[in-house]
């Protein structure tokens, strides 16, 4: 028998705020999240198909409402297509001066990754919409766009060495030999 959203709440909700509050800075928002996490429970509870699974739906759907919260606050931006150098004080950030070329390395992927990835990262569409607009599967779309996502990794690594800083933030990178001009150096 399929347990009540109230039943849910007794025996989960203190243990899936502490799963929460452990993700995000802001405990109002942990409790925000908490609220829309058992809002969603409370609507697809009939979409649970293994009861003893239930702590696992559970997680899984707090899990992808914290995803949803950080991916929504994630900031939109657009590039223009002729990008102009900008103050002198962006020549002291490497990620400035990286992503001055990055436009022409997208550019030059495949169409069929090239397209997604400008509509999710640069046009802010969610992957849904994106699978719609090219008639793919959500799962096409998502598998398009990291596979992009990784061709546009792999060109930027053949072409320069980076080097990182503890937390993963690029502090500075170089040319390989024969570089192509693509990413600005």
């Amino acid at each position: 028998m399929i347990p009540s959203t109230s039943d849910i709440w007794e025996r989960f909700s203190k243990e899936l705020h502490r799963f929460i509050a452990r993700r995000v800075e802001n405990p109002l928002d942990a409790d925000d999240l908490l609220q829309d996490t058992f809002i969603k429970i409370h609507t697809r509870i009939d979409t649970l198909q293994d009861e003893e699974r239930l702590a696992a739906w559970i997680y899984s759907i707090a899990r992808n409402t914290i995803n949803d919260y950080y991916r929504s606050r994630r900031a939109q931006f657009e590039l223009s297509d002729d990008l102009v150098a900008g103050d002198e004080a962006d020549d002291d950030n490497p990620e400035i001066e990286l992503a001055k070329g990055l436009k022409a390395m997208i550019d030059d992927l495949p169409d069929k990754y090239r397209r997604p990835l400008e509509l999710y990262e640069l046009k802010g569409m969610k992957q849904s919409e994106i699978a719609l607009l090219m008639g793919l599967s959500l799962s096409g779309a998502k598998s398009r766009l990291q596979r992009g996502r990784e061709q546009l990794r792999q060109n930027l690594l053949d072409c320069c060495h980076f080097e990182f800083d503890r937390r993963g933030r690029i502090i500075d990178y170089l040319p390989k030999q024969q570089c192509c001009t693509r990413c600005n150096c």
